[in-house]
Parts: C-alpha cells; sequence; structure tokens
C-alpha cells in the first residue's frame, strides 16, 4: 500500500486551480491515509492543516438516506409507500403540463421516488411555496413545515417517470421528521453521529465553529446555480474569487437541508463513510445500519429509460442507487476499482468513495464551487485504487 500517488495527485489539483484539499481513507478498521494540501486561505496563504471543516452541499446528501434506511429497516415504511401517508400536504400534490395546466399525477409520489431523484422536483428555491414557509414560519425555514409548503408548488413531471436532480433529499430529511417524532438534525445527531463519535459535524455551525471552516472559493463560471456548476462542464475561467463561508441552500435557522446541510471535518465525515464501507458497523463497534439495507442502498434504481437523464459527464458507466452513484460499467466509465463501489459528491468539491468489498472509505473534501468534478473525481477514484 503506497499512498504517494494520492498525494502527488492532490498536489497537481493545489498547482492547478483548487486552493486546497484534504483527503482521509480508511480500510479494514483503521485510517491508512490522510493528508492536507494548499492552503485553507489563499488569501493569506495559510497552509491546509487538515482539521478544519468544510461544507459538504449535496454529500450530505448520503447521511440522509442512510437516516432514511435505518427508520426503514426498523418497519416504519416501505419504499412504495405514497408520500403523504407521512406528510398529508403530499396527497393533494399536481402536475404541471407543457401547457401550463395543473392536473393530478398519475401516480403518487413515494419513499422510492424521494429516494432516487424519480418524484418529479426541482431545484428552485424562488416559488410561492418558499415564500410562504418564510412567513408561516418567521424565518425560521422549520423544515417540516417547508416541506408541507413545497407540496404546493407543481411537479415538473409524473413521479417515476424521469430522473432529475432536484430537492428531493431535502423532502426526505422531512419525512424523517414526520416518521420519528424528531428534529432531522437531533434524529442525525442521536442514531448516527453519536454512534460513531463523531463530534465535528453539524447543520448549523456555530460561531466557533464558523470560525474553523476553510475559506469558500468560486472558479467563475458562466452560471450562478450551483447545482449546475456540479453537474460539470463549465470551463473554469482561471479568477479565484471568496464567496465567504454560508451555504445558499441552507434556508434558515429551522431548516436541516437533507439536500446540502452538513459542514464536517474531512475525517469525521470519512469515519462514517467506513461504517457503510464495514456493513454498517463503525470504528467504535456501534451498527448504524444493516448489511442488507447497504446492499439495497447501492443496487441500481433506474431503468434503461431514466438512466437516459443520469447523464452527468463524470457519471458515466454509473446507475443510481437509493441515493447514490453505483458501478454499472468499468469499460464505460472507465474505473479501475472494484464492482459495486458507489457514493457522491458536493458543489464545492467534496467527495465520497465507499467499496464494501474492499472494506474501504474515502473522503475528499476542497472549497471551490464550480469544482470540475469531471476532471478530478474519475482521476480521484482511479488514483485511489493505484495506491492499494
Amino acid at each position: 500500500m503506497d499512498f504517494q500517488p494520492m498525494k502527488d495527485y492532490m498536489r497537481r489539483l493545489t498547482g492547478w486551480i483548487v486552493p486546497g484539499a484534504v483527503c482521509a481513507v480508511y480500510q479494514n478498521g483503521k485510517r491508512v491515509f490522510f493528508h492536507a494540501e494548499g492552503f485553507s486561505d489563499l488569501e493569506n496563504r495559510v497552509p491546509m492543516r487538515g482539521d478544519e471543516l468544510f461544507n459538504l452541499y449535496s454529500c450530505s446528501k448520503i447521511t440522509t438516506v442512510t437516516a432514511a434506511l435505518q427508520l426503514y429497516e426498523r418497519g416504519f415504511f416501505l419504499l412504495d409507500d405514497p408520500l403523504s401517508d407521512f406528510i398529508p400536504a403530499w396527497g393533494a400534490v399536481r402536475v404541471q403540463t407543457p401547457e401550463g395546466d395543473l392536473r393530478k399525477p398519475v401516480r403518487p409520489i413515494t419513499m422510492r421516488h424521494l429516494f432516487t431523484m424519480t418524484g418529479g422536483l426541482t431545484y428552485n428555491f424562488n416559488t410561492p411555496a418558499f415564500e410562504k414557509a418564510r412567513r408561516l414560519t418567521g424565518g425560521r425555514m422549520d423544515t417540516l413545515r417547508t416541506a408541507e409548503c413545497l407540496a404546493e408548488d407543481p411537479l415538473s413531471f409524473d413521479p417515476g417517470d424521469h430522473w432529475q436532480y432536484s430537492l428531493c433529499h431535502d423532502v426526505l430529511a422531512a419525512a424523517v421528521e414526520a416518521i420519528s417524532g424528531e428534529r432531522f438534525a437531533d434524529y442525525v445527531r442521536k442514531h448516527i453521529w453519536e454512534p460513531l463519535e463523531i463530534k465535528d459535524a453539524t447543520y448549523h455551525p456555530t460561531p466557533e465553529e464558523t470560525g474553523r471552516i476553510a475559506e469558500q472559493y468560486r472558479d467563475e463560471a458562466p452560471t450562478d446555480d450551483i447545482v449546475e456548476m456540479q453537474k460539470g462542464g463549465f470551463p473554469g475561467q482561471g479568477k479565484i474569487v471568496n464567496v465567504g463561508k454560508g451555504v445558499s441552500h441552507v434556508l434558515g435557522e429551522g431548516y436541516d437541508s437533507g439536500g446540502a446541510g452538513i459542514t464536517a471535518a474531512a475525517d469525521d465525515y470519512a469515519r462514517f463513510l467506513y461504517a457503510l464501507a464495514n456493513g454498517g458497523t463503525g470504528l467504535t463497534g456501534e451498527r448504524i445500519l444493516s448489511p442488507g439495507a447497504i446492499e439495497l442502498l447501492r443496487e441500481n434504481q433506474l431503468t434503461p429509460g431514466l438512466l437516459h437523464d443520469f447523464n452527468w459527464p463524470q457519471l458515466k458507466g454509473y446507475g443510481y442507487g437509493l441515493g447514490v452513484r453505483t458501478t454499472l460499467s468499468r469499460a464505460e466509465s472507465g474505473f479501475t476499482g472494484e464492482w459495486g463501489e458507489f457514493g457522491w459528491g458536493g458543489a464545492a468539491g467534496a467527495t465520497a468513495i465507499v467499496d464494501p468489498e474492499a472494506g474501504l472509505a474515502l473522503f475528499y473534501a476542497e472549497h471551490l464551487l464550480n469544482p470540475h468534478e469531471e476532471i478530478y473525481q474519475p482521476r480521484l477514484r482511479n488514483v485511489l485504487y493505484a495506491c492499494l
């Protein structure tokens, strides 16, 4: 085992456009690699130490689907149960036709649709539903009440007809609240982070924690939409701008964003991912999920027609399970690692790689919006397996 290729790769990234990065790898019960490269504060040339906090954006989704699967395996719901069984407002949702008319969906939106991003939702925060939620919550944007309001926005297609990256996992977090009776952030802390002894992870950083967040930058692109930038294909302008430490997808102090809400240290999130690589059991010996639930998590859920929508360049050769990309074709992806490896990324460059066959988990974090996933992610995956 030689991780010099990973150090060299991280050095190339920080020499190219990434201000700084941290990477942690766990395998078979121990940390086998940890390295920080570049700067946590580019303007003041403060070196990256490794204990900084990062906004994980969509890497938060892996925690959300884990939380929901805990309730699933305890018998609280089945995947094809209607969402309205748990959040009744979604029983009245409508679909908007191409002509602008509203009609009843041909099938109800289900829990499976939320997990698999096939619910017909969008990533548009500028809708009447969000304005209503702001009024009703006095700007707190409580997770469950916001999701209830979101049911008043029309779906863009019938549930199950397409794969579309969206607020599905934010609504899934609200469903966890509704089913468990606990605020989503409290549920995650009690049922995932505390059993794994994860302390450097939060949905709402305190002032002290905010001080530990690495400076956040953006490589200027011809769009301000961070979701579009995450999808890839926006060439860098080479102009790195400090954009502050906030996360636009965290809408208020009551909003525990299932899709983009976590701020965490790289090593702590790697330890969470290792539990998924180790059959659901963490380094503490505590089990957060069963092996069978993890197998279901990484099983491709998309039919050939839906795979047509799953077309980001960095996801070539992959399918989509219950909230994660999952290996389908080595030939198409050019991936040199193990079959069944899964994971996801985030809008500022967080990346998760989980491989149950190898008992392996990697978490890589940088802080660059327009992270160029299509460039660094496939290479990162191959470099990891070269090190083993």
